[in-house]
């Protein structure tokens, strides 16, 4: 028997990083988007539950323009929370487990050590008060739901910080990059091996879903000063870009939304949970530099 997994979007760095990722023989994955898969439309989410059939549902669709989300607050809200709500309804009424993502950003980054799915939310900002509604309507509509909340996502594909680095190293010999924001650098292929090994559990070993919300991030933390030294100093070890990276605070790099000053999260639940343990950051990185650097995806 092949159980079937659909990805809701095929865009997203996550959505890319599953398509080209090893699966068990015993499991196949569907990624649909836009126009054959439109989140924003009840009937084409049932038109394409009814299609495929899946054995389970991984929503990997989202609003991401942070700052953009704030002028286009219904925009926002109709992918980040509206859509997640309807499709955890359809999976609901089909017995269909359903995987959603969500984000650090429901957090305000005031807390001093890595925040643990117990700790109260306090979005910043119309993208992270998007996120929690989504998550609030995952939750509550689908009883074999789960929700994972991961932070700093970079991959080969789409835009992220590890390509804009090299990207724009190409035009600056130093760049100015922020001291004071701490996260965990989470590589999109990890989130999708994470997402594979939880579906096997479920689908394979036909284990019960464990019904929560739940962190995934890489291992070891950075401030994106950090990150940034690191992309360069592995990046010129290979003949890539590189540059010199200028430590900044927070205020002399301003955006429209204040980000969290600590983006930490603790994921000791997964891994008692589904046994999940993510790779180190910099192991990640690596990976993901190399590729980058051989293919010149970079500058794409």
């Amino acid at each position: 028997m092949t159980f079937k997994i659909l990805v809701c979007g095929s865009q997203g760095q996550v959505a890319q990083a599953l398509a080209e990722s090893h699966l068990p023989d015993d499991i196949s994955l569907t990624a649909r988007g836009r126009p054959d898969l439109d989140l924003l439309d009840a009937a084409s989410i049932r038109q394409s539950l009814t299609d495929i059939q899946p054995d389970l549902v991984v929503n990997a669709a989202a609003y991401t323009a942070v700052d953009q989300a704030e002028t286009e607050i219904e925009a926002a809200h109709a992918l980040n929370a509206a859509a997640p709500g309807e499709l955890a309804r359809q999976t609901a009424a089909l017995g269909v487990p359903l995987i959603h993502l969500s984000t650090d950003y429901v957090f305000d980054g005031s807390k001093d050590a890595p925040y643990t799915e117990e700790d109260p939310v306090n979005p910043l900002g119309v993208y992270g008060r998007t996120k929690r509604e989504g998550e609030i309507a995952v939750i509550e509509a689908n009883p074999n739901s789960i929700v994972m909340r991961t932070a700093w996502v970079y991959s080969p594909f789409g835009k992220n910080f590890c390509k804009t680095m090299l990207r724009v190293s190409e035009q600056r010999d130093a760049l100015g990059v922020v001291m004071n924001q701490l996260g965990n650098p989470t590589a999109a292929h990890d989130i999708a091996s994470a997402i594979i090994a939880v579906s096997k559990t479920i689908l394979v070993e036909r284990q019960p879903v464990q019904h929560s919300i739940y962190h995934l991030s890489g291992t070891g933390e950075a401030s994106w000063a950090d990150f940034a030294s690191a992309i360069f100093e592995h990046s010129a070890s290979i003949g890539g870009p590189t540059a010199k990276v200028k430590r900044i605070t927070s205020a002399e790099f301003p955006t429209p939304v204040k980000r969290p000053s600590n983006s930490r999260l603790d994921c000791r639940k997964l891994e008692q949970a589904y046994g999940i343990e993510m790779p180190h950051w910099r192991e990640s990185m690596r990976a993901c530099v190399n590729r980058l650097v051989e293919t010149g995806a970079w500058k794409t």
